[in-house]
């Protein structure tokens, strides 16, 4: 089962990574047909355009490029066999926010070809998503004394058997004699 589950994996991460090679060419040539096709008067693009897509065509280009290198299977070259899956393209965390990124990099490239250089403010949603994350799990649990909701004791209103300082074991054998269960029998102390 775990070799299926390491093919399967495989085949999920070479498919990823050609759409990956595509992404690093694609939005670039797309941008530019519609520049062509709608925007005539945007060619060439201006200095604050170009400025605007090599600020993010860099930082999509290395995620890309680091996502290749991790996601890449590697095989035996005479028969093909599996050595190595590569690391799991669909984990969440931070593979999921360098998709995030690139997604949002691809679309602002071709929605700035297709319909002006206003698209662009969709790239503001990586830092405010950024912010709220930060504010939620750091900064509001810290400054406002709240729980965080990753926290193991986010919001429990019972104390734990941990903090009563007694065990699981304990705890349970004090509820069965509450209860009335003639399997416990209580000791009087000395």
């Amino acid at each position: 089962m775990a070799n299926a589950s390491a093919k399967r994996i495989a085949n999920q991460n070479e498919a990823t990574v050609k759409n990956l090679r595509l992404g690093l060419f694609l939005p670039t040539i797309l941008s530019l047909l519609l520049r062509f096709l709608f925007r005539r008067n945007s060619l060439p693009p201006s200095k604050g355009s170009l400025a605007l897509y090599l600020g993010t065509f860099f930082p999509g280009f290395f995620l890309s490029k680091y996502l290749i290198k991790t996601g890449t299977t590697r095989r035996d070259p005479t028969t093909g066999t599996l050595i190595s899956y590569g690391e799991d393209l669909n984990q969440p965390g931070l593979t999921e926010w360098a998709f995030d990124v690139l997604y949002i990099t691809w679309a602002c490239q071709i929605g700035s070809g297709a319909f002006g250089e206003w698209f662009w403010w969709l790239y503001t949603v990586i830092p405010l998503y950024a912010i709220y994350k930060l504010w939620v799990s750091v900064i509001s649990p810290f400054v406002l004394g709240r729980g965080s909701p990753f926290s193991p004791t986010g919001s429990k209103s019972e104390a734990t058997p941990e903090e009563t300082g007694t065990s699981k074991r304990q705890e349970k054998l004090r509820k069965r004699s509450e209860r009335g269960d003639p399997r416990v029998r209580t000791q009087a102390r000395k």
